[in-house]
């Protein structure tokens, strides 16, 4: 584990960009983007595009690390380049940032008021590739439609299992069971998500470090009590289907709890855009979600 990255995630000042659209919201992305699907006729033209459009956000001028601790990747990010360096090196070495991979394979279908995650088959491979390509955590997601209790259990139970997986390869895992925003029962879903976590942390060896990524919460300032534990680096907010408006301005509430943003990240940013256009809406973005991070 690098200390200089951890230092920076532990205690430095800005926000995690989330980069890590997947095979399956990637064309959600690119039309977000102002691609349409009929502008490629395959998965790796597809990639080759979303290479470009998240080249372009890393290489801007406003992808500062003033502002932005840590970029999460996607696999097919990692394995590429920008300027003749693997994407991570290039994050880390060129611009300060610290690099982060999302390791999981999607969702698995509803039970018990949980989207588990379907299974990673060659994680090791994966974490193996991952250290080879100096990253320095991971990310996995899954989602709490309902205040299950034992659908809950489920969640955290598998997160923190795949988490010691992780940790054993010497990376950081990001734990991330996101609630659902448009839960009935949201709050009581961060209840007992919360005591679980509690009780998962506990198990954690002394010096085991792990970050949460999760909704932001219906009580302001619910998730300060797990800031505080020892095990936990840091505690970052997904945006969560929120507009980029509503996810600051809920998260400025939060004192600690800094974004870690995807679909609020690049928000407005088209391929048709000039240079300038492009640079001075991600610029504004980045600002904002800084000033609600800091807070």
């Amino acid at each position: 584990m690098n200390t200089k990255q951890l230092d920076r995630i532990h205690t430095g000042k800005g926000f995690i960009a989330a980069l890590d659209q997947s095979g399956g919201s990637t064309p959600k992305a690119l039309l977000q983007y102002g691609i349409k699907e009929n502008s490629y006729s395959n998965d790796e033209e597809m990639y080759a595009l979303i290479h470009e459009m998240r080249t372009r956000i890393i290489k801007s001028p406003a992808f500062d690390s003033q502002f932005i601790l840590g970029a999460i990747l996607f696999e097919n990010t990692m394995d590429r380049s920008i300027d003749g360096q693997f994407t991570a090196d290039y994050l880390w070495e060129k611009k300060g940032i610290v690099p982060f991979l999302k390791v999981d394979k999607g969702l698995a279908d509803l039970e018990d008021g949980v989207q588990l995650m379907k299974p990673i088959f060659g994680l090791n491979d994966l974490l193996k590739r991952a250290v080879e390509r100096n990253i320095f955590g991971t990310k996995m997601r899954s989602v709490i439609k309902e205040a299950n209790p034992v659908g809950i259990r489920k969640v955290v139970e598998q997160q923190f299992a795949i988490g010691n997986q992780i940790i054993e390869m010497g990376l950081v895992p990001i734990i991330e069971p996101e609630v659902d925003i448009h839960s009935a029962d949201k709050a009581t879903s961060e209840k007992r998500l919360k005591d679980e976590i509690f009780e998962h942390l506990s198990t954690l060896g002394k010096d085991v470090k792990v970050m949460l990524k999760l909704s932001i919460p219906t009580e302001d300032n619910f998730y300060s009590d797990l800031m505080e534990d020892p095990h936990v680096v840091r505690v970052v907010a997904l945006s969560g289907g929120y507009t980029q408006e509503e996810a600051n301005e809920k998260l400025a509430r939060n004192h600690g709890l800094i974004a870690s943003f995807s679909r609020a990240l690049s928000e407005g940013l088209t391929a048709g855009q000039t240079h300038d256009e492009f640079n001075v809406m991600l610029s504004q973005s980045i600002q904002e979600i800084y000033e609600a991070s800091i807070k």
